[in-house]
Order: C-alpha cells, then structure tokens, then sequence
C-alpha cells in the first residue's frame, strides 16, 4: 500500500510538472513603433508603467515587480483596490521619466509602456530589457493591447470578461444615441493638456465622440492632438467642452475666461472636467457614459449613472464605486 500510495504521488508531481510545461510559451507582438518583440510567457516579472489600470482589472498583482509612480499618486482606483501597493510594489518612476537603475535592480521579463519618448524605450533594450511599446489610438487598439496583457499574463479569458462588460456599457450608449435626429447632434470639443490643445480625428476620444453621437469639429484633423487657436475654437463655437481630468489649468479658465465668453458651451454653462482617470483603460467605457450623459441628458434621464457604474466597478475591479474619486454629477 505504501508503494502504490509513493507511486501515486510521483503521478501527480509528474503531472503537475506536465501542466507547468504545457502553461509555458511565446508571445510575439508588433508594437505601435512595428517592433517585433517576443516575450516567454506567462511573465512574471513585469514592470508596468503605462496600463496600470489592468492589474486590479485582470488580478496579476503577484506578476508585477515595478510600476509607474503616477499610480500612487494620481489613481485612485489603485489605493482602492491595493492600500498596501506602495509598500509592495516599488516605484521606477514614470513613463517619459524612468529611472534605469530601479529596474535593472528588480531584473524584470518585461517592460511594458508607452511611446511617447521612443529614445528611452532604445535606451532601456541597450540595457538588455525586454520593451512593449504601445499607444492604443482607438477603441479596438485598446482592445487589443487588454488582449496582448491576457495572452501575456495567462488571463485570456478574464480579459473577455472585462471586455464584455466594457461593451455592456457602451450598447446601453449606442442604442440610447440611436434614437437622435441628425440635426440634433451636438458640436462637443474635448480640451487637453493647455485650453487650446483639442482632440483630433485620430484617438480613444474621437472614438468616443463618434459612440456617443457627437460631432468633433477638430474631427477633420488627422493628428492625435493639435493646438489650435482660440479665433478657431470660437469659429466652432462647440456645444459642449469637455476637459481631461488632468490638464493643470483650472476649468475656470474657459469658464471665467473673457475671450471664451462668446463660445456656446461657455455661455450654456456646458463645461465639464473629466476625472482623473485614464482613458486606456476599462474605466473608458463609465467615462464614455458619463459624456453621454452629459451631451444629451434628455436620452438618459432614467439612466442611474451610480448604480449602471457601480456594477461594473465591482465586476471588473472587485470594488464598489463609492470607494473611488466620484465623478462630478
């Protein structure tokens, strides 16, 4: 009997080493700078220093050796779901301001950022570092990149999953919109890091614009961001402005702003900072509906923002809405 019982435990550590070796493979990924990289998977030591939002979203706290500071100080949603983050998972600095020598320390598989400063994306692969660029400039290049950390991290279906619930949100959008007469469509201009830098043709935001029914008069142009003048922007007169949540000028300074006053949206008091979230992120899809919302509150008056919010935070983060920084109603 203690034969059978040595053999069957030899059974089971061989075939708990089978099942470690099938979980072991690649991934290849052309990134957004068309770099092919190819990353032995599932990783687990990664420094993430762009998609934070996704390690609560897709739970690979324990695959994370580094992050993005910004984390701690500017997401909320990261002290909700991990108080004890900043004391476990060291800080390199941020995404255009890396510290080098913090992460050659904790020896990652990868690095995954964005591409915003390519010099130092070169200079940390001269180092010997695995690097993912990205730069999702849609929502289906969101997708995408959520999809790349699934295959990554070994969480493919609970990627889906998020994904899913991404898309519940923006079908209540779609068929609330659906209903508009095209001449009832608003002009909605979405200001970023100065108050004259707008929202181009080309972007996550623009995507947004066309979901929820508006008309982006920068649309035409076929750039990310430009900045522009404010003789145009008053040309535009939009009906609606909308402020990144973290652009460092007060919205007083189009609101209360003299030569903003002749501008639609300034004289209808329809201004609105969005909140400090990102918008590579699941949280795109409650900012997608807080826009809606707030374009066309007659189409989602018996919409309950809280409620319809609060479901996706605890399906997707595994916290309630009321533990994060609110969106201003």
């Amino acid at each position: 009997m203690k034969k059978q019982t040595v053999i069957t435990g030899l059974i089971v550590i061989l075939s708990l080493m089978d099942i470690s070796h099938v979980l072991a493979y690649t991934v290849t990924y052309k990134d957004k700078l068309g770099r092919v990289v190819t990353v032995d998977a599932p990783v687990k030591r990664a420094v993430i220093l762009i998609t934070y939002d996704l390690i609560p979203a897709l739970d690979i706290w324990d695959d994370v050796a580094g992050i993005n500071r910004w984390a701690y100080s500017h997401d909320d949603l990261f002290k909700a779901t991990r108080p004890d983050a900043e004391k476990t998972i060291p800080s390199v600095g941020t995404g255009d301001n890396v510290n080098i020598e913090a992460i050659l320390a904790l020896k990652p598989d990868l690095i995954i950022t964005w591409t915003y400063r390519p010099e130092i994306m070169r200079f940390m692969e001269q180092k010997g570092l695995k690097v993912i660029g990205v730069y999702p400039e849609g929502i289906e290049e969101l997708y995408e990149v959520m999809r790349l950390h699934g295959r990554l991290f070994n969480r493919e279906k609970r990627t889906e999953f998020v994904i899913n619930k991404m898309e519940e949100i923006f079908r209540l959008i779609r068929q609330r919109v659906a209903t508009i007469p095209e001449e009832k469509r608003k002009r909605c201009l979405w200001l970023g890091g100065k108050p004259t830098t707008v929202a181009c043709g080309i972007g996550v935001t623009n995507d947004i614009f066309k979901m929820i029914g508006c008309i982006n008069p920068a649309g035409d142009i076929q750039e990310r961001n430009r900045d522009v003048s404010l003789e145009r922007i008053i040309t535009w007169s939009p009906d609606v402005i909308f402020i990144w949540g973290n652009a460092g000028y007060p919205i007083e300074t189009v609101t209360k702003g003299s030569q903003w006053a002749s501008v639609k949206a300034v004289r209808e008091n329809r201004v609105y900072r969005a909140p400090e979230w990102s918008t590579w992120s699941p949280r795109l899809a409650p900012i997608a509906l807080w826009m809606a919302m707030k374009t066309y509150p007659e189409y989602f008056k018996d919409v309950d923002f809280d409620g319809v919010v609060d479901r996706f935070y605890r399906n997707v983060f595994g916290v309630s809405y009321g533990e994060i920084d609110k969106i201003a109603q």
